[in-house]
């Protein structure tokens, strides 16, 4: 992993000491995971390709190349499995991921400021799908941060070809960033909220990320109904062990407002459809069809709403 242009353009924006810190802890990134040989022999198993072209603003984040064997990189690809976030076509190799982001990028995108020359955060970013989409509007950097292990090798896999420097991307967590950066542009927190035990302490690190005026874009599960209310599983959420709390939407502005957003707004409200969540070549595990009560998919096999999630935008004044 290369990280040498981020960590020179901290430099020249006076967050050395950062970048300082994120060299000395880059040694010990990655190999600890016991799975990590077969991952990074997947990886250094990548084929040649020949006369490269990429595409953004499609739906499946494309690699268009010449591939003398492309059976080697559907192996290599497969190697890296399981692909959670995507779509991916690299040489005409389509890897079909668990869900179908680009669902959700097409929710996100036409409600957000605009990109165009901006530094953007985007914090438990998968295996960086939307980072990817983020540079069709020509940003001056975009950073993902994700501390699982295959999901920086599946992000990569495409660096591998494309050796990109406005963007990257850091095995590590929210935790694990400065406090009170204020540097970001945007931010976005897509998919975490409910992971976080703290839902406020997150917000208020959200915030802390952008500079004054700056956009946060935070997309997670909600519950239908009115502001004050809120889900809290007693155990397993849709299967999912680590969801805590589920606001309604707008309880959610209630939050915003009270960690010192303003401009706080509901651009998308959406339920989670099996064609946007389903198992498939590259996942091939149980997934969103296997955790809805089979009689009635409007809840979980839990008892509990079945998901639903939400788009919300604010500023930091």
């Amino acid at each position: 992993m290369n990280h040498a242009a981020l960590l020179a353009r901290l430099h020249r924006e006076g967050l050395g000491p950062w970048a300082q810190r994120l060299e000395a802890d880059s040694v010990d990134w990655l190999v600890s995971h016991g799975d990590y040989p077969r991952w990074s022999a997947a990886l250094a198993s990548l084929p040649v390709l020949t006369d490269i072209a990429f595409h953004f603003d499609t739906a499946a984040v494309t690699i268009d190349a010449e591939c003398a064997d492309r059976e080697a990189l559907h192996q290599a690809l497969q190697g890296l499995m399981p692909w959670r976030k995507g779509p991916y076509s690299i040489a005409d190799v389509l890897i079909d991921c668990e869900w179908r982001s680009d669902f959700k990028w097409d929710r996100v995108s036409p409600h957000l400021a605009g990109l165009q020359g901006r530094r953007i955060l985007d914090v438990g970013c998968g295996n960086g799908y939307h980072c990817w989409r983020m540079l069709a509007q020509s940003p001056e950097l975009v950073l993902g941060i994700e501390p699982s292990v295959l999901f920086n090798l599946q992000f990569q896999a495409l660096q591998h070809y494309l050796q990109r420097e406005d963007i990257d991307m850091l095995p590590i967590g929210v935790e694990d960033m400065p406090e009170n950066l204020n540097w970001f542009d945007t931010v976005f927190s897509m998919g975490v909220l409910y992971h976080r035990r703290s839902p406020i302490d997150h917000l208020y690190q959200l915030k802390s990320f952008l500079r004054e005026g700056g956009e946060l874009c935070l997309e997670t599960l909600v519950i239908a109904g009115a502001e004050g209310q809120l889900l809290m599983p007693p155990d397993r959420y849709a299967r999912m062990r680590n969801v805590w709390f589920i606001p309604t939407a707008a309880e959610l502005l209630l939050w915003l407002r009270r960690t010192g957003f303003v401009n706080a707004r509901v651009v998308d409200e959406t339920d989670t459809a099996v064609d946007e969540q389903r198992s498939t070549e590259w996942m091939q595990f149980e997934s969103l069809q296997q955790s809805l009560d089979e009689d009635n998919p409007a809840f979980t096999v839990e008892g509990l709403p079945a998901p639903r999630r939400a788009v919300i935008l604010a500023n930091k004044p």
